[in-house]
């Protein structure tokens, strides 16, 4: 197996080869590894199944011991493609709080965070509106 990473690979059935293609991946790359799929009323406005998950949206654990709860995403490691939640902390032995690190698998975005996406975002709903446009054309040349 080759050592460095290799943008022409397509897949394996091997985990050693998905794991390393992971782990060797590029930042551009990692960013897709952290994406998190959407509420139903976002899917239905965005035509979206799953976007990256940024710093500022809010989310809800779907899966494990904070099932349920929501918060604020303080931190998204891409490193090692897990995602720090406001609020969501364990005890130690020792008494203090430390923040937990969770797969994007396990989560859910309520709510985006807009500020740097809005541009994005207007594009692609801009398209959506042509969309609906042309068919109504065509519906009217019938």
């Amino acid at each position: 197996m080759k050592k460095e990473f290799s943008k022409s690979w397509k897949a394996s059935s091997q985990p050693r080869k998905q794991r390393k293609y992971r782990a060797n991946a590029p930042l551009h790359l990692r960013k897709k590894f952290v994406s998190v799929n959407l509420s139903k009323e976002l899917k239905k406005k965005y035509e979206k199944r799953n976007i990256p998950v940024r710093k500022g949206d809010i989310i809800k654990i779907m899966r494990g011991k904070f099932k349920g709860k929501q918060g604020k995403v303080t931190f998204v490691k891409l490193n090692i493609s897990k995602v720090i939640i406001e609020g969501i902390q364990v005890k130690k032995q020792d008494g203090s709080k430390v923040d937990i690190k969770l797969q994007p698998s396990n989560l859910q975005i309520i709510e985006l965070n807009l500020e740097d996406r809005k541009r994005k975002i207007k594009k692609e709903i801009k398209k959506k509106e042509d969309k609906e446009n042309s068919k109504e054309k065509n519906k009217e040349k019938k």
